[in-house]
C-alpha cells in the first residue's frame, strides 16, 4: 500500500466531518431557538437558550477547524465557509453581550437567523465537498476576509437588535404589555445602546478589513467585491454620523441598522 493510498483513507472521514459538525450547529441552534419561544410563551425568561447556543458555537468552532485545516487557509473561499463563518461570528457577538440580553429574548431572535445562514451553507452546491489547499497564502488577504464577515456578525447582531426593538415599539403601541414576549424584552434605552455599540463595532472591523483590502494583490474580479464593501462602509458611516451629529429615533436607527444589513447581503449575494 502506498503512502497516497493511506493518507486517503484518512482524509476521507476526516472531509465528512465538517458538514456534521454543521447539521449539528444548526440543530442545537433551531433547538435553543424553539426552546427560548417556549419559554416566552410562559412568560419565562430561560437560561437554557444560552447553553444551546454556547453548544452551536463549539460546533462551529469544530467546523471552522476541520475547513482550515482542509484549506490550509482561513475558511473563506465558498459561499458555503462564508455563511457558515458569518453565523459564527453572529453566534460569537450574541455570546459576548451582557447576561441580560443573553437570557432575554436576544437568544430567540438570533438563533433563527443562523439556522438560516447554515442551512442556505449546507445546500448542495454552496460547500465545496472536496476543497483544495490554498498555496501561497496573503496575510492581507486573510486579514480582509475575517475581519469583513467578523463585522457582519456584528452588524448582523445589531440588525437583530433592531428587529427587537421594532417589536417591542409594536407592542407599545398596540398596548400589548402584558404579554409574554414583551415581559422579555430588554429596555429600549438600554436596548438602543447595545445597537448603537454593535454598529460601531461592526464600523471598526470593517474599517480594518477594507484597508486589509487596498493593501492586498489586487485582481479585475476582486475589483467589484471592493468596491462594494466601501460603499457599504460609507452606508454605515453615515448612518453612525447622522446618529452622532443629529441624533435619529429609535425606530429611525434601528429600520436603518435592518434595511443596511440586508441590503448589503442582498449585494453581496450577486457579486
Amino acid at each position: 500500500m502506498n503512502l497516497d493510498t493511506c493518507a486517503a483513507g484518512f482524509v476521507t472521514p476526516w472531509m465528512g466531518m465538517d458538514r456534521w459538525f454543521l447539521i449539528a450547529a444548526t440543530l442545537l441552534a433551531a433547538a435553543g431557538g424553539i426552546w427560548g419561544m417556549i419559554s416566552v410563551h410562559h412568560g419565562k425568561r430561560s437560561h437554557w437558550t444560552v447553553v444551546w447556543m454556547a453548544a452551536t458555537f463549539l460546533c462551529q468552532i469544530g467546523f471552522l477547524a476541520v475547513r482550515g485545516d482542509m484549506r490550509a487557509a482561513c475558511p473563506l473561499m465558498d459561499r458555503g465557509e462564508i455563511l457558515s463563518f458569518l453565523a459564527w461570528s453572529l453566534t460569537l457577538f450574541y455570546l459576548l453581550v451582557g447576561p441580560t440580553y443573553r437570557i432575554s429574548l436576544l437568544g430567540v431572535f438570533t438563533s433563527p437567523v443562523v439556522v438560516l445562514f447554515q442551512t442556505l451553507a449546507l445546500v448542495p452546491g454552496m460547500l465545496a465537498t472536496n476543497p483544495a489547499k490554498i498555496s501561497g497564502v496573503n496575510a492581507w488577504h486573510e486579514t480582509h476576509s475575517a475581519m469583513s464577515v467578523l463585522a457582519y456578525g456584528a452588524l448582523a447582531l445589531a440588525a437583530v437588535a433592531g428587529v427587537m426593538f421594532l417589536v417591542l415599539d409594536k407592542q407599545l403601541k398596540d398596548h400589548h404589555l402584558k404579554s409574554g414576549l414583551f415581559r422579555n424584552l430588554p429596555p429600549v434605552r438600554e436596548l438602543l445602546i447595545s445597537l448603537e455599540r454593535l454598529l460601531w463595532i461592526g464600523g471598526g472591523l470593517l474599517t480594518v478589513g477594507i484597508v486589509a483590502g487596498f493593501l492586498m494583490p489586487h485582481t479585475a474580479s476582486a475589483l467589484p467585491h471592493l468596491i462594494a464593501a466601501v460603499a457599504i462602509w460609507t452606508a454605515y458611516v453615515v448612518l453612525l454620523g447622522l446618529k452622532k451629529v443629529r441624533g435619529l429615533t429609535g425606530r429611525r436607527i434601528s429600520l436603518s441598522a435592518v434595511v443596511l444589513f440586508v441590503l448589503s447581503l442582498a449585494v453581496f449575494a450577486f457579486i
